[in-house]
């Protein structure tokens, strides 16, 4: 089936609902975890709310900071290097196969750096060694404290070889996240625990042949089904994956969920889908579609991370976003995105002071009264998200315009 050339609306539409920013939402913040595989997470404060958004709305059932650091704290969601390789959210029952499976290629990708920064195979065994030996028995370390521990024996505790140093760590499944801890100060900060004590029935080594294949199938099934509709290399880019294995993935898912994954074709491309979603794309066909109605009395205003799985998880189809993210500012000004239904609205940041946030937003255009009244309410959300006073900080249109 094709798309209608009018039909980019109803792809943002679609994207929305299945990567629950829109009904039906997640109950937890696992749940929005696993639905999406793998959620980037390199700035931890901004990770909990893309899993909070993901929850209701509703002040009585929406996830909270809290809630999302205590999954982090208990071991059901873990945080680590994976996939391209980046900062990532994965649940822990989904870590083992998805680090089997890109494991390799993730060292691979950095060989480059562990030459530079002298971590060769003995080096790796036996910093790994005495890493898993420092956080064993649930002693969970910060990262200070690891680089404490690898001084003492020799190796680097700063600068790009104490990185790669734990990040080798973290792809062999020796190293992963811990409980957080706060600072002196209020600062979230990570720590690091042993892969085998925080990830059930892992196995150490690569998966190959039939395992692999079923792991391709997994992570194409798990894909397209939360970010449908997206291509081929959509895909690949995001997992990191050859376009040949994303190709394998969604032969060997078509065994693992017969019918579940549909294809539409749009300006001569295939995408790719949750099949339920084929037809009402095909036909234009919204009556059924829950966030039409939910969206219909105001306009909707997200504030999303520039790392948010909505706009990560595409790069051949990201124009859909309607602009381009991620941004770096050159004047310190905001990053991440403001969506205007879906579409890139503006950018937005939080800063805090006295006890309280304000959130920093710069719309590419002026709000209309709507507009402005689903902004408030979206700021509101945001300060139910953390527990504390939120007032809004708007400026004028004086960052990167959305393009038509």
């Amino acid at each position: 089936m094709t798309i209608p050339p009018a039909g980019a609306e109803s792809i943002r539409r679609t994207r929305l609902r299945r990567q629950q920013l829109r009904a039906p939402y997640a109950d937890n913040p696992a749940d929005a975890v696993r639905n999406l595989l793998a959620v980037q997470s390199q700035e931890f404060p901004y990770a909990r709310w893309t899993l909070s958004q993901r929850s209701s709305p509703h002040p009585s059932s929406m996830v909270t900071a809290s809630d999302v650091e205590q999954a982090v704290a208990d071991g059901t969601i873990l945080r680590t290097h994976i996939l391209r390789p980046t900062w990532h959210f994965v649940h822990r029952e989904d870590l083992g196969w998805l680090m089997g499976l890109s494991a390799d290629r993730l060292h691979q990708g950095n060989k480059g750096m562990y030459r530079q920064t002298g971590i060769d195979e003995d080096a790796a065994a036996r910093s790994g060694q005495i890493l898993a030996a420092a956080v064993a028995d649930g002693a969970h370390k910060t990262r200070e404290e690891l680089a404490q521990v690898l001084e003492e024996a020799g190796f680097p505790s700063k600068g790009l070889g104490f990185i790669y140093h734990l990040m080798h760590a973290e792809i062999s499944r020796v190293l992963v996240s811990g409980s957080p801890v706060r600072s002196s100060g209020g600062a979230l900060k990570q720590t690091y625990a042993l892969f085998e004590e925080r990830v059930p029935g892992f196995l150490p080594t690569p998966l190959a042949g039939e395992d692999r294949e079923q792991a391709l199938g997994q992570l194409a099934l798990r894909y397209f089904s939360s970010r449908g509709p997206a291509t081929v290399k959509d895909c690949a880019v995001w997992s990191g994956l050859t376009m040949k294995d994303v190709k394998r993935g969604i032969q060997v898912a078509q065994d693992l969920s017969p019918g579940a994954l549909g294809t539409l074709e749009l300006d001569g491309l295939p995408y790719y889908l949750a099949a339920e979603e084929v037809e009402p794309l095909a036909s234009g066909d919204a009556t059924e579609d829950p966030s039409v109605a939910e969206d219909a009395a105001l306009p909707r205003i997200d504030l999303i991370q520039c790392y948010d799985e909505y706009v990560m998880g595409y790069s051949q189809s990201r124009h859909f976003l309607g602009g381009t993210a991620p941004y770096f500012p050159e004047d310190n000004g905001p990053m991440h995105v403001v969506l205007l239904d879906g579409r890139l609205a503006g950018w937005w940041r939080h800063g805090f002071s006295g006890g309280a946030c304000q959130l920093d937003v710069r719309m590419n255009r002026p709000a209309t009264a709507a507009e402005q009244a689903a902004l408030e309410a979206e700021v509101d959300r945001y300060g139910r998200f953390l527990g504390m006073n939120t007032t809004l900080v708007r400026r004028g249109g004086n960052g990167p315009r959305a393009q038509d």
